[in-house]
C-alpha cells in the first residue's frame, strides 16, 4: 500500500486467512500468513499464526491432518454432502407447469388479445432491457449503476428475538449460504471457500482470498446452493486491501439473499451462528460467542499483499474452506464475513485448525465495499501517504517511518519520526492498529492525529485521500 507500508513483522500471534488465499510459507517471525497447501509438517515448538482459512490439500488425496489452517480448501470431486448436480441440469428445479384446456372463446376476443399482448411484450421488452443496462452498467458483467441501491438486498431480520436459537438461525440462512468452488494454480476445483447470497440479481459476496488465483488466472469458478445445484460464476471486483470479493451468477437469481445487520449492535459474549464449507464440507453450521470487538488484525503473505481489518472475534469453530461464509446474530442478520483464523502451528499438517479464535470482517466494510464493486467492479481504501513500522514496537504508538512528498500527511505536517497515538481520540498502539484505524474511515473524510514528536504532544488534521485496491 502506498501510503501505510510496514517495515518488520507485527508483534503478537500471527494469523491466518480462513480460505482461499495463495499459500504462502509459515512465518516464525508473528506475521499472519496463509500456509502452502502441500507444506512440510510444522514444528511444534512454532509460536501461534494467525491465516485466513485457505486452500488445502482434497480430502481424498491426503490425511486429514494435510489441511492448512481456516481458508479456502480443494473441493474434493463429488464433495462431502449435498446431492450431485444432476447430468444436463440442476437439481431440484422445478418441472415446467402445463395449461389446461379451457372452453371455446367467442372469435372478438383473439385480436383484442393479440393487441394486448403486443403491447404486454413491447413494455416487458423495454423493462427488461432497462433492467439489463442497469446491471451491466459497463463493460464489467454484474455492475449495477446504482450500486447496492439498485439491487434487490434484504436487511429485516427473519427472525423475532423470542425465536433466536442456533437451529432456528440455521433454518434461515442455509438457503442463503453457498460454497465457492475456484481454479487454484491450475487445478479446477483445486480451492473451495464460502459465500453468501448478496441480492436477488444473482451476487455472492465471499472474500478475495478465496477466488484470487482463479480471478488472475482466468480460471472457472462455481458457487453451490445447499441443495447441490451448481452455477457458473464471474468476479465482478475484489478487494485485496479487506479480503473482500463480489461475485455473479446470472443462473443464481433465484436464490434467497441473507439478512445484511450491524456489528455495531454486537456485544461481547453475544451468540453468534458461522456458516460455510470447512473441510470441503459443504452447509456447515458451528456457534459460539462474540470474544471482543473491533479487534485490529491483519492477514496476507507480505505488505503489499496483506489485508487490515477491524474485526469481530468469536470462538465459533472455523476452519478451512469456511472463508467468505457469513458470522450471524441470533436475528438470522449477517454481521461479519468468516476471514482470518489464529493456529498454534502445531497440526500435522503444519497448521492446526480452529483454536477458538477466529476473525470477521465487519458487515459494515462489506457493504461500502460491495457497494463501490458493484457500481465500478473496483473499491478503493483511504491512505494518509506515510509509512509505518509495524514490528518491534511497545504498544506506545505507530512511529511513521517515511513520509511521501506530495501526500495528505506531507500536507498536514507529519514528519518522520512522528508516533501517533490515537485517531479521533481512539488510541493506538502500534502500526497495525493506525492503519486498522485509517481503514475504517472513507476517503475525503478528515481525520485527527494525536502525534507525538520531541516529546510534545500535538493535535494533527489530516483529509484522506484514496487509492484503488
Amino acid at each position: 500500500m502506498n501510503d501505510e507500508h510496514q517495515h518488520g513483522q507485527a508483534d503478537g500471534e500471527p494469523t491466518q486467512p480462513v480460505g482461499p488465499l495463495p499459500p504462502a510459507a509459515h512465518d516464525p517471525a508473528g506475521s499472519w500468513q496463509a500456509p502452502a497447501p502441500h507444506e512440510a509438517p510444522a514444528d511444534r515448538s512454532t509460536p501461534p499464526s494467525w491465516v485466513p482459512p485457505q486452500q488445502q490439500p482434497a480430502p481424498y488425496r491426503e490425511p486429514w491432518g494435510g489441511y492448512p489452517a481456516p481458508g479456502t480448501t480443494p473441493f474434493p470431486v463429488g464433495g462431502f454432502a449435498g446431492r450431485p448436480a444432476q447430468p444436463g441440469g440442476h437439481p431440484g428445479q422445478p418441472h415446467a407447469r402445463h395449461a389446461t384446456t379451457k372452453g371455446r372463446v367467442s372469435g372478438w376476443v383473439w385480436p383484442v388479445v393479440a393487441v394486448l399482448a403486443l403491447v404486454v411484450g413491447v413494455l416487458g421488452g423495454v423493462a427488461g432491457s432497462v433492467g439489463y443496462e442497469n446491471l451491466r452498467s459497463d463493460d464489467t458483467p454484474g455492475t449495477v449503476a446504482d450500486g447496492l441501491a439498485g439491487v434487490d438486498t434484504v436487511t429485516e431480520a427473519p427472525l423475532a428475538a423470542e425465536d433466536g436459537t442456533v437451529a432456528a438461525v440455521a433454518d434461515a440462512l442455509l438457503p442463503s449460504t453457498v460454497q465457492i468452488v475456484a481454479e487454484f494454480e491450475g487445478q479446477d476445483g483445486g480451492a473451495t471457500g464460502s459465500g453468501f447470497v448478496l441480492d436477488r440479481q444473482g451476487h455472492i459476496v465471499t472474500n478475495n482470498h478465496v477466488v484470487a488465483d482463479a480471478a488472475d488466472d482466468g480460471g472457472p469458478i462455481e458457487i453451490v446452493d445447499q441443495d447441490g445445484n451448481r452455477y457458473d460464476a464471474t468476479v465482478v471486483g475484489r478487494s485485496p486491501v479487506y479480503d473482500l470479493a463480489v461475485l455473479v451468477s446470472e443462473e443464481a437469481t433465484g436464490l434467497e439473499p441473507a439478512s445484511l445487520g450491524a456489528s455495531g449492535k454486537l456485544r461481547v459474549g453475544e451468540t453468534v451462528v458461522a456458516f460455510g464449507s470447512p473441510l470441503g464440507l459443504s452447509s456447515t453450521v458451528t456457534a459460539g460467542i462474540v470474544s471482543a470487538l473491533q479487534r485490529p488484525v491483519t492477514t496476507g503473505q507480505s505488505a503489499d499483499q496483506s489485508s487490515y481489518i477491524n474485526a469481530v472475534q468469536t470462538d465459533a469453530a472455523i476452519n478451512p474452506g469456511n472463508s467468505g461464509g457469513p458470522l450471524v446474530n441470533l436475528l438470522g442478520q449477517v454481521v461479519g464475513v468468516n476471514s482470518a483464523i489464529a493456529t498454534t502451528g502445531g497440526g500435522l499438517g503444519g497448521e492446526s485448525g480452529n483454536i477458538g479464535v477466529g476473525f470477521a470482517i465487519p458487515v459494515e466494510q462489506v457493504r461500502i465495499t460491495a457497494d463501490q464493486i458493484l457500481r465500478t467492479g473496483e473499491a478503493s481504501y483511504p491512505v494518509i501517504g506515510a509509512e509505518v513500522q509495524t514490528g518491534g514496537q511497545g504498544g506506545d504508538g505507530a512511529e511513521i517511518s517515511r513520509v511521501v512528498a506530495d501526500g495528505a500527511a506531507a500536507e498536514a505536517g507529519l514528519e518522520e519520526g512522528d508516533v501517533v497515538t490515537a485517531v479521533d481520540g481512539e488510541r493506538v498502539t502500534d502500526g497495525i492498529a493506525l492503519i486498522v484505524s485509517i481503514r475504517s474511515n472513507q476517503p475525503g473524510e478528515t481525520i485527527e492525529l494525536t502525534v507525538q514528536r520531541g516529546g510534545e504532544e500535538r493535535q494533527v488534521d489530516v483529509v484522506l485521500r484514496s487509492e484503488v485496491g
